[in-house]
């Protein structure tokens, strides 16, 4: 196995699990990325980003494996067990029923530079917005989180349909914006990720099974790992960090990261469209 491509698969995999769940979307990223190291065609990339992809929820999955398993033993009777998945999937349907209805039109339309910048700068002032507003939490604990609330998230998220808003950006964002609290919102965006990237994974390697090759299993492997392991260790220090910090720094960093598409989209220097 070609020790360069390893290397690649190993950044491709710690971008995606570094930024799948900080609100800087991790699809800008992964283009940047893989443009600028030349990686792997373009139809098999595609199919490597399911595998990263799926190595980030795997890795949600089993920092909350207690929280799951218990709330599974619990789905048979009234309580917060029940309520967070009934939660979860009040917030999930929207954004798969959007998303399937519109998703050749997005593809289509909306995955341009110019799009993508303009998803990245305008979600950076959102951020900045809501930081901006009095905080003042009235859910402190995802388990508080009401059924009108998660629809209220769950609309949010469907902001991410457009390329450059960030999934976890918008669920969190919003989360805030209807009160829940920095805590209760970025770990219920933990858990609306399982969802929403499995079934993502799933059409996506749908549509890009003729690329699915058994010569290939070794790079996707290492794709997976280091973006699992990655993912893992940023959810950690994401929820440390917002314990004592606000969201602004992502905010600007989205800013920065938005007129640096645009700059290479201008120049050429980056193919954003691929």
């Amino acid at each position: 196995m070609d020790l360069l491509l390893i290397l690649k698969a190993i950044v491709m995999g710690v971008v995606e699990g570094l930024t799948e769940l900080l609100p800087i979307s991790s699809t800008g990223h992964l283009i940047l990325a893989g443009e600028l190291m030349d990686f792997w065609q373009k139809d098999k990339r595609v199919v490597f980003e399911v595998f990263i992809q799926m190595g980030a929820m795997l890795a949600i999955v089993w920092e909350y494996r207690q929280k799951i398993f218990s709330s599974l033993l619990g789905i048979g009777k009234p309580g917060v067990e029940r309520n967070l998945y009934i939660n979860v999937a009040i917030a999930f349907i929207p954004f798969i029923i959007i998303g399937y209805t519109f998703a050749d039109y997005i593809r289509a339309v909306l995955f341009s530079p110019y799009v993508v910048a303009a998803g990245f700068i305008i979600g950076g002032f959102a951020i900045m917005w809501v930081e901006k507003r009095a905080y003042n939490p009235d859910i402190n604990d995802m388990d508080q989180i009401t059924f009108a609330r998660a629809f209220k998230v769950g609309l949010c998220q469907c902001l991410a349909l457009v390329p450059g808003v960030s999934r976890s950006g918008a669920s969190i964002i919003g989360g805030l914006y209807f009160g829940l609290s920095r805590t209760a919102s970025t770990e219920f965006s933990f858990f609306l990720a399982i969802p929403v990237i499995s079934a993502a994974s799933l059409y996506s390697l749908w549509e890009g099974r003729e690329y699915l090759v058994l010569d290939d299993a070794g790079i996707l492997a290492i794709g997976f790992i280091a973006s699992f392991v990655s993912t893992f260790v940023i959810m950690r220090a994401l929820l440390k960090f917002i314990s004592n910090h606000t969201f602004m720094v992502f905010a600007w960093y989205r800013i920065a990261f938005g007129l640096l598409i645009l700059l290479t989209a201008y120049t050429g220097a980056i193919n954003w469209v691929a």
